[in-house]
């Protein structure tokens, strides 16, 4: 870094009288703005006046020895130190800024300051507290050395300010950084890795809104949809109306095939109840057929009542075995016992209990 000295050149002797005696131009390097010319007469440095016109028979142009073209413009200047970390493979790195200005030209040009960096660098290594800072720290932990540094270069520089000779020197900020780029890596890679997880969390977030949406929407029934899929132009019309006119003609057949399958089950099962108490009427008869002490005729009419008057094989056959048991004289072993049993005429039941009796 050429500053604040930017450049030093010899000069040649100049040959002639007294009066005759010029410098050229050309001999001396091109002044940049912001600089001046510092000449060597003897063992002085002596600055030419800012603002002069150049003089080639000045004493100080005539006499000197050597130029130097000092930066008067204040600049701003980074430093570099390293510092330990608790990892020998890893170390940080401290950028510290300053503040320089040139004040006194011929001081900085007789020091010979060509790169200001090393003056100020050495004042840095200085501070024989600073590595114990960041000595306890991984470089995982780089901000709570910042934190730290910041604080010990700003104690550090108000209690030991950095001076340069001829110039004016002030501390502005402290920056730590890692020597080594697995650092950079890693952190970015988790810095990626934690925006893809952020992404697909809200990707998430933004899926389940829209499906409890969809959800609420669906909830208040299929016009509601129709009307929000119409409005937004993703439904047509037409479409919706024959929609609506086929579900209502199948809802109606539906319901005709419903009721007519219920009419049928009510018949067969209405069917089906006759039957099984005519089968069990028919039954009873066919039991009741031997035994001579019932009223076959009440029977008969009790049982036609039921069917409703409707015959059937199997009433016939009971009728025609009642119309074989019928009233008639005493059987034979009653009479020859001597015995007899009165009986209605009408029924042949027997009018007397004591007659049953032998």
């Amino acid at each position: 870094m050429n500053y604040p000295v930017i450049a030093e050149h010899i000069l040649a002797t100049v040959q002639g009288t007294w009066w005759s005696r010029r410098r050229r131009r050309e001999d001396l390097p091109p002044l940049p703005p912001g600089a001046a010319y510092v000449f060597r007469t003897g063992g002085n440095y002596r600055l030419f006046p800012e603002g002069m016109v150049f003089d080639p028979s000045h004493p100080d142009v005539l006499e000197a020895s050597s130029v130097s073209l000092v930066d008067t413009r204040a600049r701003l200047v980074d430093v570099d130190r390293p510092l330990p970390s608790v990892s020998e493979a890893d170390t940080f790195t401290m950028r510290t800024s300053f503040t320089c200005q040139v004040i006194d030209p011929a001081v900085v040009a007789r020091q010979g300051i060509i790169d200001v960096t090393v003056p100020l660098r050495a004042y840095l290594m200085g501070d024989g507290e600073l590595p114990r800072v960041s000595a306890g720290h991984r470089v995982e932990e780089i901000n709570a050395v910042r934190a730290e540094v910041g604080r010990r270069m700003t104690a550090y520089s108000a209690i030991v300010p950095p001076r340069v000779a001829g110039m004016s020197v002030e501390f502005v900020s402290a920056e730590v950084h890692t020597a080594s780029d697995d650092l950079r890596n890693w952190e970015q890679k988790l810095r990626d890795e934690r925006r893809s997880w952020e992404l697909r969390r809200g990707q998430r977030d933004f899926e389940t809104e829209d499906a409890q949406r969809i959800a609420e929407l669906l909830a208040q029934g299929s016009d509601h949809v129709d009307a929000f899929g119409i409005a937004r132009k993703e439904i047509d019309v037409t479409e919706v109306a024959a929609r609506i006119h086929r579900l209502a003609e199948e809802d109606s057949a539906r319901r005709y095939k419903s009721e007519v399958a219920e009419r049928t089950h009510a018949q067969a099962q209405e069917t089906a109840e006759v039957q099984l108490r005519r089968e069990l009427l028919l039954t009873l008869l066919r039991q009741m057929s031997g035994s001579e002490y019932v009223d076959y005729h009440q029977v008969l009419d009790q049982v036609l009542r039921e069917t409703g008057g409707l015959g059937s094989p199997g009433v016939g056959a009971v009728a025609d075995t009642v119309r074989m048991v019928e009233s008639g004289p005493s059987r034979p072993d009653r009479a020859a016992g001597g015995g007899s049993v009165s009986r209605d005429p009408q029924g042949g039941f027997v009018k007397d209990e004591d007659d049953l009796v032998d």
